[in-house]
């Protein structure tokens, strides 16, 4: 399972990139707007900061809501840092969503449809040709379901049906979310960089470089 991180905050992506775990960034307005900075600007900065990462998602705004609306804005978005092709664009799991994102695989554009909570949300978008399809887990944990589940469901189904499209566990809350799904068969988690330096510490591995130090110290007096 490769690891992609979820932020705009440009320190947390240079860091988690750094430790060369990393082979993509998702983003949103939202997460934008928490930078105070340009859309556009910022998805730019993010390419020129992970040069060799496989995917950094820009998203279609909530008010474009026809199909067309979104490939127009996906037209303006794949042209950010000199048609870089390692930009996806994100698309709502709606109808007009997936009518995008027909269009723009056609074309060889990737695309990621997100918001997904369900099975055959999910076996829609990669009929309609999208190269990851986005489960929210956390989200679904939220409201008593079992978000590491549906994971699990999507993944057999591709597997049973020779499907391509990639699949990124989302709203991954904590590194128990982050083994589960990987053993559930996701292609991807996308996480906080928070989640990413949670999953790099034990308790034993702090104590035994502590041992380690000591004996060290001890053995040079």
């Amino acid at each position: 399972m490769k690891f992609f991180i979820d932020t705009a905050n440009l320190q947390d992506i240079q860091s988690a990139y750094k430790i060369g775990v990393l082979s993509g960034v998702t983003t949103n307005p939202s997460l934008v707007a928490k930078e105070g900075v340009k859309f556009e600007d910022r998805i730019a900065e993010i390419c020129q900061a992970v040069p060799e990462v496989e995917s950094v998602s820009a998203e279609v705004t909530p008010d474009a809501e026809t199909a067309e609306e979104m490939i127009a804005q996906a037209n303006e978005l794949i042209k950010i840092n000199n048609n870089d092709e390692k930009i996806t664009i994100k698309l709502p799991m709606t109808l007009a969503g997936l009518e995008a994102c027909r269009y723009l695989s056609r074309k060889g554009v990737k695309t990621n449809v997100t918001l997904i909570f369900s099975v055959n949300q999910a076996l829609l978008a990669a009929r309609a040709g999208a190269t990851y399809v986005s489960p929210f887990l956390g989200r679904l944990d939220d409201i008593s379901e079992d978000g590491v589940l549906l994971v699990d469901k999507i993944a057999q189904l591709f597997r049973t049906h020779n499907l391509d499209t990639q699949i990124i566990a989302a709203s991954v809350r904590h590194p128990d979310h982050v083994t589960r799904v990987a053993m559930a068969g996701a292609h991807i988690a996308t996480v906080p960089f928070g989640v990413i330096a949670q999953i790099a510490k034990h308790p034993l591995t702090d104590q035994g470089l502590v041992k380690f130090a000591a004996d060290w110290k001890s053995s040079v007096k």
